[in-house]
């Protein structure tokens, strides 16, 4: 087992290194790689890590059947069961599904740590009839949804299965979920449900997707509208003169078209789909547009919804002075909204993950801001970060997604190395994961 040092890097950017060096992005301190070293280093849990090796292909086969059970947008609940019953076979008997959907577990600690949350999210991106039988084909298997996040919840079963048998009392309680509403129009709900329910919670890790390279400490958050334009609509020739929805809507997506947005924070908006009006021969009394609009930072993405929402008067102001006659309005319908986050790279969750990735000689080519579970509790001011389940893969969100299990074992192991050194072993090392005050 291989433990170093890793020191703060200043560039984002992978630099070349000479031979026997390696690129590095999180500080690391003394006292706390201590005690992830007595962790590490602890019979039963190097034990549970060869355990985690010897049992990926039998957690590959668990991987094939998630996948085979469809899990659109809104309908997780054949997946949360089957899940569920799962979580119970591994030792977790009061596993339970909440009002929002989430399967829950709890695995107590001492009674005098913290408490940390893991979850993977249940649903796929994939609507209702969409195959999800699994191919195997030139060494990948494919099918929708395969890595995001099936992999995810396989690792989660894995990680649970090992600390069942290791005997391993943490200091830390650690809750186990399944959450649903991460995908598209989910809009987060499961996760946010999760903090509503847990207030306690001091730490959050997500597992999703595959290719274990990076650690995601940030996320992107969005704001998602429909932009509804209504007036009185009527005959294309005998009630011309009246103005359109449809034409003050084209007028608005094409002022939030000439919008500018930063590079750095990087803020960016797209007018996903359109809808409205009867028939050709009719001026359109309604209109509507969906519009996505993300951002690294909080107060740039303010600025951009509030560029969109003028943009968008502005066109009505115009449609209805192009016919003097003041009757067509917009309503702007909130439909998404993840919110802006950030782990500092200096956190010891941070930490404990990159000295997980040293340990299993997993190269760390730095840290990642992306749109995962993980916003809602940065957004708290709760230390989050996201990782991988392990792997390769492709293709995520398309029906030719694929994952190969090249090295996959180290997906599980990573993660449960950093879940062990945040929660702390009785006897062997205190929790890395601080209690918050609040």
């Amino acid at each position: 087992m291989k433990i170093a040092t890793l020191w703060l890097a200043c560039s984002a950017a992978i630099a070349q290194t000479s031979e026997g060096e390696r690129q590095s992005f999180v500080p690391i301190d003394s006292s706390l790689e201590a005690q992830f070293n007595a962790v590490a280093m602890d019979e039963r849990v190097q034990a549970a890590l060869i355990k985690l090796e010897e049992r990926e292909e039998e957690a590959i086969q668990e991987q094939i059947r998630i996948t085979e059970i469809p899990a659109p947008p809104f309908q997780e609940e054949r997946r949360a069961a089957y899940f569920l019953e799962r979580v119970k076979e591994r030792g977790l008997a009061d596993a339970y599904i909440d009002d929002e959907g989430n399967v829950v577990a709890t695995r107590p600690g001492t009674g005098n740590g913290p408490t940390l949350l893991i979850a993977a999210h249940l649903d796929t991106v994939f609507p209702a009839g969409v195959d999800t039988t699994v191919e195997f084909r030139d060494g990948r298997y494919y099918a929708p949804g395969i890595g995001d996040d099936t992999r995810g919840l396989t690792v989660l079963l894995s990680i649970l299965e090992a600390l069942n048998e290791s005997g391993i009392t943490t200091h830390a309680d650690i809750i186990f979920s399944a959450n649903v509403g991460e995908e598209g129009r989910g809009d987060l709900r499961g996760v946010k449900a999760l903090f509503r329910e847990h207030p306690e919670t001091d730490g959050f890790i997500s597992i999703d997707g595959v290719r274990l390279q990076r650690i995601t400490t940030g996320g992107t958050g969005s704001r998602r509208f429909e932009f509804e334009f209504k007036g009185p609509g009527g005959h294309s020739f005998g009630a011309f003169g009246l103005p359109s929805a449809i034409h003050a809507m084209g007028r608005a997506i094409a002022k939030i078209a000439d919008l500018q947005t930063p590079q750095f924070p990087k803020s960016t908006f797209t007018v996903g789909t359109v809808d409205g009006g009867t028939s050709v021969n009719s001026i359109a009394a309604n209109a509507v547009f969906a519009i996505d609009m993300r951002s690294n930072d909080k107060d740039s993405l303010a600025i951009l919804e509030r560029q969109a929402k003028t943009a968008a008067l502005q066109a009505v102001a115009e449609e209805n002075a192009r016919w003097n006659r003041n009757l067509i309005s917009v309503e702007f319908h909130l439909i998404g909204d993840r919110p802006v986050g950030v782990t500092d790279h200096r956190s010891p969750i941070v930490q404990a993950a990159a000295l997980a990735f040293e340990a299993q000689d997993v190269n760390l080519l730095g840290l990642n801001i992306s749109s995962t579970d993980s916003n809602v509790p940065m957004s708290l001011g709760i230390p989050a970060i996201t990782l991988s389940g392990g792997g390769d893969g492709g293709g995520a969100h398309s029906p030719d997604e694929w994952f190969s299990p090249v090295d996959s074992h180290l997906g599980p192991q990573t993660v449960f190395l950093t879940i062990l050194a945040l929660a702390g072993i009785e006897g062997v090392a205190d929790p890395i994961l601080e209690q918050r005050d609040d």
